[in-house]
């Protein structure tokens, strides 16, 4: 069996608004594989960016545990999380979050100067190659108002990918594309995902999940296979969903 990249166990989510409190995740578990491709189906309002935003150290969970190249999360320092964040995840949001003072290529070299990620030089150097490969190498100078959405949808795969991280973490990246444009960004992320790139999608669209190895469903909580995946599913992927 390939190394797991990332191993959750048991998370729960519970937000509390005013005097009522909303539980979002209950009892999740997942492991993704090296070079493995999972993509998590849910509607609106499941908790799939809750359950993204765990996995990758944006935020704590109320229970439960993960785990990112042999580092429980749970236990780690503010600092140590920080370079987790920063060398060993890579986070592509729907709306792009590019800062508007800045240039395409400053943008994608971001990550670099934070502890943990690969520095200036490198920085440079992987962002422009990054830059060239998704045929932004004549927008480098461009701010992102002067992009269009898949511009600027590339421009944060590449600054998500600068510091070279184990596993890409994608929270509905083409959910603000046309249909067009958002085919060009999911050829995008196949071409990565051949090239050995491990990634973990939470999506609502169906399309997204066609191009995964492994398709989860975010339902009441819980992760379970999703139905249309359980027949042709790879007896050896793990998940774990345990059911009241």
């Amino acid at each position: 069996m390939s190394d797991l990249v990332l191993s959750a166990r048991g998370l729960a989510r519970t937000y509390h608004l005013d005097r009522v409190d909303v539980p979002v995740l209950k009892d999740c578990s997942l492991d993704v594989e090296d070079g493995e491709w999972v993509a998590i189906l849910g509607a609106s309002g499941s908790g799939k960016s809750t359950l993204l935003h765990l996995l990758g150290a944006l935020d704590r969970p109320d229970a439960g545990t993960v785990h990112i190249g042999g580092m429980e999360l749970s236990r780690a320092s503010q600092r140590q999380l920080d370079r987790v964040r920063a060398g060993q995840v890579g986070f592509v949001f729907q709306f792009y979050h590019l800062l508007p003072e800045l240039t395409v290529l400053e943008n994608s070299m971001l990550p670099a100067h934070m502890p943990g990620g690969v520095g200036a030089s490198e920085g440079r150097r992987r962002a422009l190659d990054l830059l060239e490969r998704f045929a932004l190498g004549d927008r480098l100078g461009h701010r992102p108002r002067e992009l269009s959405g898949g511009e600027r949808q590339r421009t944060a795969l590449a600054r998500a990918l600068v510091n070279a991280p184990r596993v890409l973490l994608a929270d509905e990246p083409t959910g603000n594309l046309d249909a067009t444009t958002g085919a060009a960004i999911l050829d995008v992320l196949s071409d990565l995902h051949r090239d050995g790139l491990t990634m973990v999608t939470v999506t609502h669209d169906q399309t997204i999940a066609s191009r995964a190895d492994r398709v989860l469903e975010l339902t009441g909580g819980r992760l379970q296979l999703d139905d249309e995946a359980a027949e042709g599913a790879d007896s050896k992927a793990v998940v774990e969903s345990r059911r009241p």
